[in-house]
């Protein structure tokens, strides 16, 4: 959507992160699998990844990375009126993991829901938590975070998905910003075709657990890699195009990129697919893998703290998910130097 003139203008005016203490790299990896750790960078461009420990939380997660968020913002957690927690992997089936955040933050005025969509999550969630800003103004600030404890979902020897997948969390605060900053467009797509291509079934409500053994195939995460290549080069770019044409930026005047951390070799080809260099992204899932809908949110992060992204900068967050679907959303950007 492309928001109408006369709304507020909402912008993300802090961030945050939280990476586990535990760093697993290739070489310990490959221990339980038939590849080298050649092969595991020579693919994915992966060293490492971040494993949770045993008494992790994802609320516990959330949490740190939210405070962070709102340090940097200099915004209390009173002055929430919305949080949004965007992951497949809570603590919980229900309540909602958001619920769980506003009580251990003591944002007691702020209304909750977690948003499922996956790994183009936190993308989502932004554009879900800037519209409603931009309605009602009296919800004030809006927390939107990205967890993930996926290696609890994994089979260690499992090639196609112990190799990716990290654990972590990010979290934005949005706010208000003077006219003609911060969100400008969004756009989403979803091509459910490949819908089982990456699933988890155990748990839900088709594959429940109630007096059902533990099963492998069913209760651990599932991922075709080819397939999740093919949707992501076919369907991103496309999307990104429709946000910035609902923006009315020509795709060549974005300054900076930030997309989902699946594959370093993916991001490499998709921003040479769209014209542009290593130079215009960051990257952080060499050092921190694919931490679901954490991974745009822990890179914004780490790119606004490691001074990567400037104020005044026409930046482009995008993302996919399993489904498969598409999120893309064009900014005036805010936070960093000028």
């Amino acid at each position: 959507m492309t928001f109408p003139h006369h709304l507020p203008s909402i912008s993300i005016v802090g961030v945050g992160h939280h990476l586990p203490a535990t760093v697993q790299d290739n070489a310990s990896l490959c221990q339980t699998l038939d590849v080298t750790p050649e092969w595991i960078v020579e693919k994915t461009g992966i060293e490492q990844r971040y494993i949770a420990a045993p008494d992790d939380t994802a609320w516990g997660y959330a949490v740190a990375a939210s405070r962070d968020a709102l340090a940097m913002a200099n915004v209390a957690p009173e002055q929430l009126g919305l949080i949004v927690c965007c992951t497949f992997s809570g603590d919980y089936q229900f309540p909602p993991l958001s619920a769980k955040v506003q009580q251990q933050l003591g944002a007691t005025h702020a209304q909750i829901f977690d948003l499922q969509a996956n790994c183009s999550g936190f993308v989502a969630g932004l554009t879900v938590a800037s519209d409603r800003l931009r309605v009602d103004p009296s919800v004030g600030y809006a927390l939107v975070i990205g967890v993930e404890l996926c290696s609890r979902y994994i089979d260690r020897r499992d090639t196609n998905t112990a190799v990716y997948i990290s654990d972590g969390a990010g979290a934005a605060v949005l706010g208000p910003v003077a006219a003609g900053e911060g969100i400008v467009a969004s756009a989403f797509h979803t091509d459910s075709s490949n819908y089982e291509a990456v699933r988890l079934r155990g748990g839900g409500a088709a594959f429940a657990n109630n007096g059902r053994p533990f099963e492998a195939a069913v209760d651990l995460m599932e991922m075709n890699g080819i397939a999740t290549w093919k949707q992501a080069i076919t369907h991103l770019p496309p999307t990104i195009r429709r946000a910035c044409a609902k923006a009315q930026l020509e795709l060549t005047a974005v300054d900076f990129f930030v997309f989902h951390q699946a594959n370093l070799r993916l991001i490499e080809y998709l921003v040479r697919k769209m014209g542009f260099t290593m130079a215009h992204t960051f990257t952080n899932v060499a050092q921190v893998g694919n931490t679901g809908s954490a991974s745009v949110a822990i890179a914004l992060s780490q790119a606004v703290r490691g001074g990567h992204m400037r104020r005044g900068s026409r930046v482009v967050l995008a993302g996919v998910g399993a489904g498969f679907n598409f999120a893309a959303s064009v900014w005036n950007w805010t936070l960093g130097a000028e």
